[in-house]
């Protein structure tokens, strides 16, 4: 403990625990909402085209990450025509993936950037966390919590079955455009805690072991945040007890939390009248 503390008092450790409170806000509701729309190959979807603004922000001498923001701020909201769709949005994100990388290597070569700048970028690195990151983390944690307040009962239908969502008169285009764009943001910019690949300890794994132990949309959206905090402080005072890179400890111990509790049987997580009686 003595040596976690000792390294508490070195700024950027304390600003990456400061990111990663942030984080554990909105990008667990977030992942809420990418297992409600059915979504998961978004992940892999921005990352590629956070690689394509990382590279056009190395051309241009623009920020790479604020590039990063932008463009996959912009392709969440093209998305949107794309959910109507028979098939969903699974195919488009193929696609995307496939155009984005093929894009950010040409850009790469062209400007005769090093590609290796713009891959570190990627891996990611929680203890690199600047102050603009954190402007970011934290205006997400206003922003997704505020959003979820106001449209839950238009989201909760939504995220259940989107003809019932028209049909009881909810904006559905608007709102998809809403959650895609503001879904493409938050992964950008978790991108220098985990790193893209890694993205998934912040999103993902929070709203799976909610989805376990919550039945309703609220209760989901509140069990990932406990879950996100606990999972991500954890695993960063873990890695820092241990002298282990963070991403990757952020994400075992996320998983491994989230796997211990598909192991606890239903009827103990959602006991049932009867049960309850007979004890």
């Amino acid at each position: 403990m003595n040596s976690i503390w000792t390294l508490m008092e070195i700024p950027s450790v304390r600003l990456a625990l400061l990111a990663l409170l942030l984080g554990s806000v909105a990008l667990p509701i977030v992942g809420v909402f990418i297992v409600g729309l059915d979504i998961m190959p978004v992940r892999f979807a921005m990352m590629h085209v956070a690689l394509l603004g990382i590279a056009i922000g190395l051309l241009t001498g623009l920020d790479p990450l604020l590039c990063a923001l932008v463009l996959c701020g912009l392709t969440g909201g093209a998305l949107t025509p794309l959910a109507r769709s028979s098939t969903g949005l699974s195919g488009a994100m193929g696609l995307l993936m496939t155009l984005a990388v093929a894009a950010a290597l040409l850009v790469l070569s062209i400007s005769g950037v090093n590609a290796n700048g713009a891959f570190e970028l990627l891996w990611g690195s929680i203890l690199a966390t600047r102050p603009g990151d954190v402007v970011a983390l934290a205006a997400l944690a206003v922003i997704v919590p505020v959003l979820y307040g106001l449209r839950r009962r238009d989201l909760a239908l939504l995220l259940h079955d989107r003809e019932l969502a028209v049909c009881s008169g909810v904006a559905v285009e608007r709102l998809t455009l809403i959650l895609l764009v503001v879904i493409a943001v938050a992964i950008a910019s978790a991108i220098r805690l985990t790193g893209a690949l890694l993205v998934d300890a912040l999103t993902l794994l929070p709203a799976l072991a909610a989805r376990r132990v919550g039945r309703s949309l609220p209760a989901m959206a509140g069990w990932s945040v406990v879950f996100g905090l606990a999972f991500n402080l954890g695993g960063f005072l873990l890695a820092l007890l241990l002298d282990f890179p963070p991403g990757p400890v952020l994400v075992l111990v996320g998983g491994v939390c989230t796997l211990l509790l598909q192991a606890i049987p239903e009827d103990l997580l959602h006991p049932t009248p009867e049960r309850v009686l007979a004890k």
